[in-house]
């Protein structure tokens, strides 16, 4: 599948669970939108992916990209209820890294 660089670099750390290494795919002043809460910046979002990652081990398989729409679709699948399930990823790109992402059902 051929994602943008900085979305192919968070699915890649993801799968090593390296949460800094992910984080690193975010600007500066990044905002993630994922189940109800916000998490504001890289410090927050490295914080927020290395707890989800302990809790939960969610592995992410991509199915689907929207190059017009930069929305992932990808299978979790983890120790969490229901796995695995489909999730969307809305990502906003700026200068090579992420500039916002929406995670939706």
């Amino acid at each position: 599948m051929n994602l943008p660089k900085p979305i192919s670099e968070l699915v890649k750390a993801q799968s090593s669970f390296n949460s800094h290494a992910y984080a690193n795919c975010f600007s500066e002043t990044a905002v993630v939108l994922d189940e109800g809460k916000t998490h504001n910046g890289k410090t927050a979002i490295e914080y927020w992916i290395d707890t989800a990652n302990r809790e939960y081990n969610a592995i992410m398989k991509p199915l689907e990209y929207n190059h017009e729409e930069n929305i992932l679709s990808a299978e979790i699948s983890g120790t969490f209820p229901g796995s695995p399930v489909i999730l969307k990823y809305h990502f906003k790109l700026n200068n090579g890294l992420i500039e916002s992402l929406k995670i939706t059902g």
